[in-house]
């Protein structure tokens, strides 16, 4: 059973991220992005943050902790991939600004394209093995199949059918979801996922990894004064990534092969997966702190208001 599941990774991650796609196009409307496209400064200040600074908060982490080469290579991979599809409902739950959150995980999912490969390179080259090639062409080739392709189609599904999106959209989320736990049943099963092998120092770099991009994402739109449901989108849509993406980029990095050990690619599966283990119960707390602050300010502002 669990060699199946090792003949078959690839197919597993591919499998799992249409679904995520496909479910969250079918939320989506041209005009949902109207506004946000009319007046961009939150917009691109959110890409600022997904291509600037979380790739050197990551290079920061791999150069001062020095965690093991795979973890390296995991932490570079979660930074080099864009905001994943349930920042959308967290930003929703958080009474964020969803039309810029769906913005910012499209474009900068449109943007992996040439992103993904470039940040990887920068991040991780001297960490990979001397035979290795960056499969820059078929990670490319990858994302607009298996990311791009359902993400229109789900988008069609909306127009189309407009009364059976919403139940299409989360029995594909669900579908999703389902297949990333038997990812991580087939990977346990295997003997790939050994959690003993994370030492202190590479648990510290992922944890920090998470803690300083919730921190900052947060911190950076509030200081440039954008307003909080601004703040909230931005700061959801960089602390949750598409963790998806990075298990079919993990795929097509380190395949598996039955009978061979994969140190390496077994140490980088499971980084991705715990950095999304991390990342939702900070989008949880995110969820609560952000919808407590935007109550209290109702509050302040209807107080103000009776007063005058």
């Amino acid at each position: 059973m669990f060699e199946f599941y090792v003949r078959h990774e690839y197919w597993f991650a591919a499998v799992q991220l249409a679904l995520a796609m496909l479910g969250m196009g079918a939320t989506l409307r041209i005009r949902d992005f109207v506004a946000v496209f009319i007046r961009p400064a939150a917009l691109l200040l959110g890409i600022a943050v997904q291509w600037v600074v979380v790739p050197l908060v990551a290079w920061r982490l791999i150069v001062d902790l020095d965690p093991a080469p795979g973890v390296a290579i995991g932490l570079a991979l979660c930074a080099a991939i864009p905001g994943g599809t349930m920042s959308n409902v967290f930003t929703f739950l958080g009474r964020g600004n969803v039309a810029l959150s769906i913005a910012l995980t499209t474009v900068t999912t449109l943007g992996c394209l040439v992103t993904t490969p470039i940040i990887l390179g920068l991040l991780i080259d001297h960490y990979m093995p001397t035979a290795f090639v960056m499969p820059v062409g078929q990670i490319a080739t990858e994302i607009a199949l298996i990311l791009l392709l359902p993400l229109l189609l789900g988008m069609a599904v909306l127009e189309v059918f407009p009364n059976r999106a919403a139940a299409i959209s989360k029995w594909c989320i669900r579908g999703s979801l389902f297949v990333i736990l038997l990812i991580v049943i087939g990977a346990s099963g295997a003997d790939r996922l050994d959690i003993r092998a994370f030492d202190g120092r590479s648990l510290a770099a992922l944890a920090m990894l998470v803690g300083l991009l919730a921190t900052l994402s947060w911190v950076i739109p509030l200081c440039l004064r954008r307003p909080p449901a601004e703040c909230t989108a931005i700061n959801i849509e960089v602390t949750i990534r598409n963790s998806n993406l990075g298990l079919l980029i993990k795929a097509s990095m380190f395949p598996a092969i039955v009978g061979v050990a994969d140190p390496m690619g077994d140490m980088v599966l499971l980084t991705v997966l715990m950095y999304a283990g991390f990342a939702l119960p900070m989008g949880v707390l995110q969820v609560w702190l952000h919808g407590w602050i935007n109550k209290r300010r109702r509050a302040t502002d209807q107080a103000a208001r009776i007063q005058h």
